[in-house]
């Protein structure tokens, strides 16, 4: 298929097509797709006919149990989610300046970041625009990304942490983030003056869950010392469940010292003397690089970059 014909193509493509599309790959079954998609299975086999005949490719297979999307399939569902949430998001941003709202912004924070450069930047936005309507979702780098791939969020505060979309996106770094071992202050390794990571192993943790970067490196701290990693565990990724665990267990923790500052300054919990070895890469701004940012979501922009050079003037990474 010739550019100027594959342009056509896509252009007779409507939302109709893209909704069924998402609802074949869900429910891997025409029938359930067709009820998903409240239209009849006749009409939705001629929907995605329509489809394969516009493109030039077969989206999906048929067999026996159902359907299954073909390379070509998973590309155009990928592109069809971020469109259809493009399409979703513009409908709320146009109901909200009809309702005399100036706007909206999503935006996606790691835990540092959201405990300080985030809201600060957000405080300063509704400061000077109350009537913006800001989001703010706090989870790991490579969900967020995902998301922001998506078309769910505006930005994300986070880390790129694989080739994944890599190349659709524009980072702007901010700082780095050690890690260290937070207890409670009456923990027993508290009150020791030295402490290795034997004695961290023999203890109860408070971990990332399992596939995160954090967690992997953790486990890996151990393993490089001949260790098995923590077997007592809570696994979340919530920090106040993290806050309240640190302060009425003897569960351990890594942690920037950032998010608990306020327990550490008033001494409810301290930092065990302990050199982790755990270091993750530089959090930033995160942006599509093909969005059009709305007015919303371009303030809070100016807002986490005015923070960031007053919060990391001292530790901005070499050439930031």
């Amino acid at each position: 298929m010739q550019p100027t014909t594959a342009w056509a193509a896509l252009t007779r493509l409507k939302t109709r097509h893209l909704a069924l599309l998402l609802h074949l790959y869900e429910q891997r079954s025409v029938l359930r797709a067709a009820e998903a998609a409240h239209m009849t299975q006749p009409a939705a086999s001629k929907l995605l006919a329509e489809m394969e005949s516009l493109l030039g490719v077969s989206l999906f297979e048929r067999h026996a149990r159902g359907v299954e999307p073909t390379w070509y399939g998973q590309v155009l569902v990928r592109r069809a989610r971020s469109a259809l949430s493009e399409i979703g998001r513009a409908q709320d941003e146009i109901a909200a300046l009809r309702s005399g709202r100036m706007g909206q912004a999503a935006i996606g924070t790691v835990v540092n970041p959201g405990t300080t450069l985030v809201p600060q930047a957000i405080a300063a936005v509704k400061r000077d625009f109350p009537d913006i309507l800001v989001r703010v979702e706090m989870d790991y780098s490579r969900p967020l990304v995902a998301r922001l791939l998506d078309g769910q969020l505006d930005i994300v505060v986070g880390r790129i942490m694989g080739p994944e979309g890599a190349s659709d996106l524009a980072f702007e770094p901010l700082a780095d983030e050690p890690h260290s071992v937070i207890a409670r202050a009456g923990h027993p390794l508290a009150q020791r003056p030295s402490i290795d990571h034997a004695d961290l192993a023999r203890h109860g943790w408070i971990m990332p869950p399992p596939g995160s970067v954090l967690r992997t490196r953790l486990d890996a701290v151990f393993l490089e010392r001949g260790l098995e990693p923590p077997r007592n565990i809570v696994e979340t990724a919530s920090l106040p469940v993290m806050v309240h665990l640190l302060r009425h267990s003897d569960l351990l923790a890594a942690l920037p010292a950032q998010p608990v500052a306020p327990y550490l300054e008033t001494g409810q919990m301290r930092l065990l003397p302990v050199e982790l070895g755990v270091r993750m890469e530089y959090f930033g701004i995160i942006r599509r690089r093909d969005q059009l940012l709305s007015p919303g979501a371009e303030r809070v922009l100016e807002a986490l970059r005015a923070t960031a050079r007053r919060l990391y003037a001292g530790g901005r990474p070499p050439g930031a």
